[in-house]
């Protein structure tokens, strides 16, 4: 067998939710699984938001999404690692992910990949600023107030959940203008690569695209900025080749 070189990265999928042709985003999404060269790819990385409301019970997780596990699992049985980041939609994510064999990982991810740097995540709540943002997060994230949502029947709980998530979805346009230097994560990205050797960094969240060249900063010469688009019209990846050192962007 070839050496694996290839390695996938694809955030905001948004599985479920129900804009657009959900369907169809699903659809295009397995596709996207069955595509990959398992022979030749060491990893793929799900880097967030992948499903638009995910909440998991001990007992109980979210149906469907049959297609798409076992596309992963199929993956997983040829060798290639599967890593998911939670996202701000995806918070809710255990053990369940963890029992199927995908590894779980806390931005923000530093790795080697073919001798290229890479710090990597869903991208939310990294930077200065964005308290109001960030109390929300941290309230997403407490055992307590989770705990408390777990009491309520799943029934009702999901129901509320999708419908929230729909909500915030439908009262902001698909895609952002990313405003570069005023930007928390151009200032977070700066900062980590000022201490950090970094080559690139990966994450989504913004739902644009943008491959923006970071100024020198310290251990890293030529740092980049890579941010993954939303699939919510398209199909959104990238592929890095430890071969070659080649970066493809698609979307």
């Amino acid at each position: 067998m070839a050496e694996r070189h290839l390695s996938w990265f694809v955030s905001d999928v948004h599985l479920g939710l129900d804009v657009l042709d959900p369907k169809a985003r699903e659809v295009r999404f397995v596709a996207f699984l069955r595509s990959i060269p398992a022979g030749e790819t060491e990893a793929l990385y799900l880097l967030g938001d992948i499903w638009d409301f995910w909440y998991e019970y001990r007992d109980v997780v979210p149906k469907g999404y049959v297609q798409v596990f076992a596309a992963l699992q199929d993956l997983m049985a040829e060798g290639v690692a599967v890593y998911f980041f939670q996202g701000n939609h995806d918070i809710w994510a255990y053990n369940y992910f963890r029992d199927m064999g995908i590894r779980m990982l806390e931005q923000p991810y530093g790795t080697v990949i073919g001798g290229r740097r890479f710090c990597i995540g869903h991208g939310d709540g990294l930077g200065p600023g964005m308290r109001g943002y960030k109390c929300m997060r941290a309230i997403f994230h407490n055992r307590f107030l989770q705990a408390l949502f777990s009491s309520l029947h799943p029934w009702f709980a999901f129901r509320l959940g999708n419908g929230w998530s729909k909500k915030s979805r439908l009262g902001k346009r698909i895609g952002y203008d990313f405003k570069g230097e005023s930007e928390p994560l151009y200032r977070f990205c700066t900062a980590y690569a000022a201490e950090h050797p970094v080559d690139y960094f990966i994450f989504g969240h913004y739902h644009c695209a943008l491959d923006l060249a970071l100024p020198p900063a310290g251990a890293s010469p030529q740092p980049r900025l890579l941010l993954l688009k939303d699939w919510m019209e398209g199909s959104s990846w990238l592929r890095f080749d430890a071969a070659d050192g080649t970066l493809t962007v698609n979307g």
